[in-house]
Parts: structure tokens; C-alpha cells; sequence
């Protein structure tokens, strides 16, 4: 299949969905895409054996210029489905920015777009942060806010960067940075976040970060029951830090195809 000729897209929204047929909310999806005619929302369904699929051809019915569906046959983790939409995206969309956010929108539709706004010809990454502040509503269940921070506290350490809430699932990027970002296969199915800033800091290095990434607290953010994480992931992805650790201790940064900083 070739590439599809649409309108350049400002933004494509990358929604990886597991099993979501009744967490899926088809009237904010159909209002969205009213209110702003020049986005685009891909689903990546990963495998699902509920009735997600049918729920998202039906979303898709609506809007079939804006809405597409990438539809992996079996289940691969959040890690797969969400390069997968990328590469999908790449390979068939024309577009500027591109994000990812959880279906069941914890962060809303309009919150990842305000947030993309940000990004411009020296900003190329921005992603959502949980922190609580008085004008805000950030409402988290107690063991995984209290697990979150701790292993926030660790990946902040491990990458030597001072970042707040890596694992938010709202990131918006350039194109042409995402492009390089989801070449490769992750080695985590959920702690590719993490991945992700390792091959950031491969690719532009740590002093380039700062003037070129934004990290920017959300206005809401609602915790969604039925987590597909379950908590006992907590005990064993400490096998998955030290796979990710040693990958990119050992992988020279000349291996990556790094972009000079003036080109954003």
C-alpha cells in the first residue's frame, strides 16, 4: 500500500488500545476531530479480544479522512503498539507533529493539543507532567502515585537528568525527531519511556536537552481504573533497567544518526 495523499496534518495522535471496548469514549473523539479539522487520530489496536476493534471501525466511520486504524493481529505490550502507530503513521501520513496518549484519556484530547503548541523550530520534544499544584487536578491512586515517584526518583538518576514524571503517557514530538526515536524495537513493554530519553540524549547529547525539550505540568489528569499494568510490575522491572542500562552504556553514540542542534 502506498502512501496516502491527504492534507499535511498539523498534529497525528497515536492511541495505542488493549483491550479498551469499554473504556473507549467515541462522543470526545467525534468532537474533537469537529472542533479541529486539521488532526489526525490513529488507533493502534495491539491484538485485542474484546470488541475494541468494532468500536474503533465505528469511530472511524465518522471522520475515515482523519481516522485510521493500525490493527496488529496479536498482543505485543504498549511499547510495540505505540512505535507501530508511529511507523504506520510515517509510512502512509503527512504531518508536522506527532503524539501518543493513553485511550482511555487520562490526558484529554485537548490538553495533549495545547501542549503540542509548544513545540516549534527549537522545541521538538514536549511531554505532560503529573505534579500536583494548586491550580491543578491530579488525582492518583496513593500506591501508584507513591511507586511512581520512586521510580521517577530512579530514572532521573539513571539518565542524569532532572526530570520530573517520565512515565506520563501524553509525548508530543517533531517529525523529523520521531522519525529517529522509533527506528528501533524497544526492550521494555513499558518502560520504553525511558528508552526514549536514552536515545534523546544519543542523539543531541545531555547539554542540548535543556534548550530543546519541555517538560510541562498538566491542568488534569484523572487516574482511570483497570490499569493494564499490573502492580506486581513493580517488583520485576528492575530487570528491565538493568536490560535498558547496559544496552545504552554499551551502544556508542556514534551509532545513532545524531541531529546537529541547529537544525531545530
Amino acid at each position: 500500500m502506498g502512501k496516502l495523499r491527504f492534507n499535511n496534518f498539523s498534529l497525528v495522535l497515536v492511541i495505542p488500545c488493549y483491550n479498551e471496548s469499554d473504556r473507549l469514549q467515541p462522543k470526545l473523539f467525534y468532537s474533537f476531530l469537529q472542533k479541529h479539522k486539521n488532526i489526525a487520530i490513529l488507533f493502534s489496536n495491539d491484538g485485542s479480544s474484546d470488541n475494541t476493534l468494532n468500536v474503533l471501525q465505528e469511530i472511524r466511520g465518522k471522520a475515515p479522512d482523519r481516522v485510521f486504524i493500525d490493527n496488529i493481529e496479536t498482543n505485543k505490550g504498549k511499547a510495540a503498539a505505540v512505535r507501530s502507530g508511529f511507523l504506520y503513521a510515517e509510512k502512509h501520513l503527512n504531518f508536522d507533529k506527532i503524539a501518543y496518549l493513553d485511550a482511555d484519556l487520562s490526558t484529554s484530547l485537548d490538553e495533549c493539543l495545547k501542549l503540542s503548541e509548544f513545540i516549534d523550530s527549537k522545541i521538538f520534544f514536549v511531554f505532560g507532567s503529573r505534579i500536583s499544584k494548586i491550580d491543578n487536578i491530579i488525582s492518583r491512586k496513593f500506591f501508584r502515585f507513591f511507586t511512581g515517584r520512586f521510580i521517577a526518583t530512579f530514572i532521573s538518576r539513571q539518565l542524569g537528568l532532572s526530570v520530573y514524571d517520565t512515565q506520563c503517557g501524553c509525548k508530543i514530538f517533531r517529525a523529523d525527531l520521531a522519525k529517529q526515536l522509533f527506528k528501533e524495537e524497544f526492550i521494555s513493554k513499558w518502560l520504553f519511556d525511558v528508552e526514549l530519553f536514552h536515545r534523546l540524549i544519543h542523539l543531541i547529547g545531555k547539554s542540548s536537552i535543556k534548550n530543546t525539550v519541555r517538560e510541562i505540568p498538566l491542568q488534569s489528569w484523572i487516574d482511570a481504573s483497570n490499569s493494564k499494568v499490573k502492580t506486581s510490575y513493580f517488583f520485576t522491572l528492575w530487570y528491565d533497567f538493568i536490560l535498558i542500562s547496559r544496552k545504552y552504556k554499551k551502544q556508542a553514540i556514534s551509532s545513532w544518526k545524531v541531529i546537529p542542534q541547529n537544525n531545530f
